[in-house]
C-alpha cells in the first residue's frame, strides 16, 4: 500500500473545476501544497479556502512539487503541461488533451519523452458499472462485441455563453468537445480500444446562436449569442478494426427528452450502461426452452473522480506509469474528434491516422 501523501501537488487553474479537484484531492488525505492561475482573484480564492501558497508563475510552483492536476482551459493544456513534463513532474490533466489536434499531438511527444507521466482525466472509467463491465468483457461473457451505441443528450445544458467553453479558440469546440470526448473514450474503453479506422459525422450549432435561446438552468452567466461560436450537437459514426462501430449522439441541445446511456451488443451478451443508475446484462439461453434474460447489477455508489485521483497518485507515489487513460489514448479521442469535425466540414468521411 502506497502513501498518497507523500506526493507533493500542485493545483493548475484554480477556478470552479481546480476548486472541486482540490477539496477531493484533500478529502482523501492528499498533500496539496499549492496552486497557480493567472487570475489574482482565484488565487486568493484558492488560497484562503486551503491555506496554501498560489503563484501566477507556473514555474514557482513546479519547483515545490511532484505533480500537478491541470484544470484550466483547453487552450492552455499545452503549456502547462509540457513544461510540466519537461520538469520531470507527473501530470493528470483534464478532458480533454488539448484544443486542437496539434496541440494534443505535442504533449503525447513530450509525455513520451519526460521521466513523468501523464494521464488523461476521463473519471467516468472509473464508476463502479463501468468496472464490472470491463470486468465481464476481459473474461469474454460479451463473446465478441460489435458495436456501442453511446449517448449523451442534455435537453438544454448550454454553458454559460460567452464562457471560454462557448469559445472555439479557447476550447477547441463545443457540445462535441466538451461531453462528447466522454462519450467517445467510454465507447472505445468499453470495446477494448481498438484501432480507429474511419469516421463520418455532422456537427451542427442550432440553439446557442439564438437571441430566444430557452432555457431553464445554465451552468454560467449567459451573455448571449454573440459569445457562441460553437457546435451544440452531434452525430457521428466511428468504424475501428475489425468492423467494429460506435454511433454517437451528443447535444448541449436539442427538442428531445435528455438520455445518458452507452449500449453495448456482442454475441454472447449486450449491457446498457446508464451513468448513476446502474447497468442491465442482455442475454439469451436455451436451457429448458430458447428464452431471454434481462438481468440487473446492483453496485455500490462512488465518487468516481475521486477514484480516478487516488489511482494517479497511488502511480506517482509508486513510481510507475498508468495504464488506465493514458496519453496515447487521449490522443486516439483527439483524433477522433477532429475527424468529425473535419467530416462534417467536408460531407465525407475521413480517415483517422496515427
Amino acid at each position: 500500500m502506497v502513501d498518497i501523501s507523500s506526493v507533493r501537488l500542485g493545483i493548475v487553474g484554480l477556478g470552479n473545476i481546480g476548486h472541486h479537484h482540490a477539496e477531493r484531492f484533500v478529502d482523501q488525505g492528499a498533500n496539496l501544497v499549492g496552486g497557480v492561475d493567472i487570475a489574482e482573484g482565484a488565487r486568493a480564492s484558492f488560497g484562503d479556502e486551503f491555506g496554501v501558497p498560489t503563484y501566477q508563475d507556473h514555474h514557482e510552483l513546479y519547483d515545490e512539487v511532484d505533480a500537478v492536476a491541470v484544470t484550466t482551459p483547453n487552450k492552455f493544456h499545452e503549456q502547462y503541461v509540457v513544461d510540466a513534463l519537461e520538469q520531470g513532474l507527473d501530470v493528470l490533466v483534464e478532458k480533454p488533451l488539448a484544443n486542437t489536434l496539434e496541440a494534443a499531438e505535442r504533449i503525447a511527444d513530450a509525455a513520451r519523452a519526460a521521466e513523468g507521466f501523464c494521464m488523461v482525466g476521463f473519471h467516468t472509467r472509473f464508476e463502479s458499472p463501468v468496472e464490472v463491465i470491463n470486468g465481464y468483457r476481459q473474461e469474454g461473457r460479451f463473446g465478441e462485441l460489435s458495436h456501442v451505441e453511446a449517448n449523451y443528450i442534455r435537453r438544454r445544458g448550454v454553458p454559460g455563453r460567452g464562457s471560454w467553453f462557448t469559445s472555439k479558440e479557447v476550447a477547441g469546440g463545443g457540445a462535441l468537445i466538451d461531453i462528447g470526448v466522454h462519450a467517445v473514450d467510454l465507447s472505445l474503453y468499453l470495446l477494448g480500444y481498438p484501432d480507429v479506422e474511419e469516421v463520418s459525422g455532422v456537427t451542427r450549432s442550432q440553439f446557442g446562436g439564438r437571441d430566444d435561446y430557452t432555457y431553464i438552468q445554465m451552468w454560467g452567466d449567459d451573455q448571449g449569442p454573440e459569445g457562441f461560436n460553437v457546435d451544440d450537437s452531434a452525430t457521428a459514426l466511428i468504424r475501428c478494426a475489425e468492423d467494429r462501430t460506435i454511433s454517437l449522439e451528443v447535444a448541449w441541445a436539442v427538442n428531445r427528452p435528455k438520455k445518458q446511456e452507452y449500449v453495448l451488443r456482442g454475441t454472447e451478451a449486450g449491457a446498457t450502461f446508464r451513468p448513476g443508475e446502474g447497468v442491465t446484462f442482455h442475454e439469451s439461453g436455451t436451457q429448458g426452452a430458447g428464452h431471454m434474460v434481462e438481468s440487473e447489477v446492483e453496485t455500490r455508489g462512488n465518487d468516481a473522480h475521486a477514484a480516478e485521483q487516488t489511482y494517479f497518485l497511488e502511480h506517482c507515489a509508486a513510481g510507475e506509469t498508468p495504464e488506465r487513460n493514458t496519453v496515447d489514448q487521449g490522443l486516439t479521442v483527439q483524433r477522433v474528434l477532429d475527424g468529425i469535425y473535419r467530416s462534417s466540414e467536408t460531407g465525407e468521411a475521413v480517415p483517422v491516422e496515427d
